[in-house]
């Protein structure tokens, strides 16, 4: 599988209360802590679509609420990211 473009209209990234400059980066934000919220992803994939690294990604869990999961699914994302890193 490749990388996916979403297409949003116009009228409703207009109506986005985000500004300008900072709206790719929060829209993948947004994504990635909700589908780390949900389990669909590792916080290594999160932290891949939201572009930060793993401490930024643990203080938008923190400032959400949102409760860390960690599998041994995660364990082994995380190591494959990490050799990936270097």
């Amino acid at each position: 599988m490749g990388d996916i473009c979403l297409k949003i209209p116009e009228h409703v990234l207009h109506g986005i209360r985000f500004p300008p400059d900072d709206l790719e980066y929060e829209l993948k934000k947004e994504l990635a802590l909700a589908l780390y919220q949900r389990g669909a992803v590792s916080s290594g994939n999160a932290c891949q679509i939201a572009g930060v690294d793993r401490w930024q990604f643990n203080t938008l869990l923190r400032a959400r609420k949102i409760p860390r999961h960690y599998t041994d699914q995660d364990l082994e994302d995380d190591i494959e990211y990490a050799r990936c890193d270097q």
